[in-house]
């Protein structure tokens, strides 16, 4: 789904679409494999539950896991989409994956509201 891009950051194309709720969201199960990929260690340990930090268009946006959206799709608040994106959605876009200390500096930056463990200290 994502190949590294740089040293902070995963590259891939997901199909992006609005949606009504306040946080973007992938699919739970993508989520947690995303997690698991990124941030586990050797022993599998990793948080499943950590948002996942994604940049699509010129916006960074925590993103959670929900079982409502579809496999593949990343879905972001309509009232928080890019102007450069509003004209291409829905459709498909390359989005960028923070890696774990990157997505752990983007939400401490942005004041991410809910659970505050940095991703990097379960890797």
């Amino acid at each position: 789904m994502f190949e590294r891009f740089s040293h902070g950051y995963y590259l891939g194309e997901m199909y992006v679409q609005p949606r009504s709720d306040d946080a973007a969201a992938i699919k739970r199960a993508d989520h947690e494999r995303v997690n698991e990929q990124l941030y586990g260690d050797e022993s599998g340990i990793a948080r499943l539950d950590n948002p996942l930090v994604m940049k699509v268009g010129t916006q960074h946006f925590p993103v959670v896991g929900d079982d409502d959206v579809p496999t593949g799709t990343l879905a972001l608040p309509e009232a928080a989409v890019p102007e450069d994106l509003k004209l291409r959605l829905p459709g498909r876009s390359e989005v960028f994956l923070a890696n774990a200390e990157r997505a752990g500096d983007l939400l401490r930056f942005t004041g991410w509201e809910g659970d505050t463990g940095d991703p990097a200290e379960y890797a």
